[in-house]
């Protein structure tokens, strides 16, 4: 059992991550900005905290007051959203707060896309996200920079289905497709306290969604 600090918990990839940590035997605390969510995560056994990623002191007392063995981050900003954007400053106040809490591992769910991963999207859709993958492009940097045990996993394109089975990771930051959010948990899980995704950069796909007409290898974990 692992005692985990999980940033974005109130929906999408993040509530999914929830799920599976406490499916997996893990001990979750959940960041969440407000109440909304917080009576459905404590029905399936995730304490919580209030408090926002951007309030850089604020992550530090928190991380501080519990016993914080690894830290998964699934926070992001949609393209249109202002400065300062959670996908960097954000994250960034989360991997310093984890760096100073003595955090054994952090999984950062970022997307593929950003860093070398560009040429993986069409021109126009890379336009569109542009903002915000130059934001997760610095964090994915400012993390491997942080000295601590990384693991990033670049999803691509989001669906709202089951898991199929078929998610896997991949070093090769050139491919593309679509995958269940459910999955990404699945791979997020499998990644945390694995030798074999630490200091690692991956994409994530789903083999039944994939666009790129090329063969996968697929890490095993």
């Amino acid at each position: 059992m692992t005692y985990v600090f999980l940033a974005g918990a109130s929906r999408g990839v993040g509530r999914e991550v929830a799920k599976q940590l406490i499916v997996n035997g893990h001990q979750v605390l959940a960041l969440l900005r407000s109440d909304q969510t917080e009576a459905d995560l404590a029905a399936m056994g995730v304490s919580t905290v209030q408090g926002d990623a951007l309030d850089a002191e604020a992550m530090h007392t928190i991380m501080h007051n519990h016993p914080i063995e690894a830290v998964i981050s699934t926070v992001g900003s949609l393209p249109e959203s202002s400065p300062p954007r959670v996908d960097f400053a954000g994250n960034k106040n989360l991997i310093d707060a984890a760096v100073s809490a003595n955090a054994q591992q952090f999984i950062l769910v970022s997307s593929i896309g950003s860093g070398n991963s560009a040429s993986a999207l069409p021109p126009n859709v890379l336009e569109t996200l542009d903002p915000v993958l130059k934001e997760k492009a610095q964090a994915e940097e400012h993390l491997a920079q942080s000295g601590l045990a990384y693991t990033v996993i670049r999803p691509g394109g989001l669906t709202s289905e089951s898991a199929t089975g078929q998610e896997i990771l991949t070093s090769d930051p050139t491919v593309a497709g679509t995958i269940p959010r459910a999955a990404v948990a699945v791979l997020a899980v499998r990644c945390l306290g694995n030798e074999k995704a630490k200091n690692q950069v991956f994409s994530a796909i789903d083999l039944s969604m994939q666009r790129t007409e090329k063969t996968v290898e697929a890490i095993e974990l």
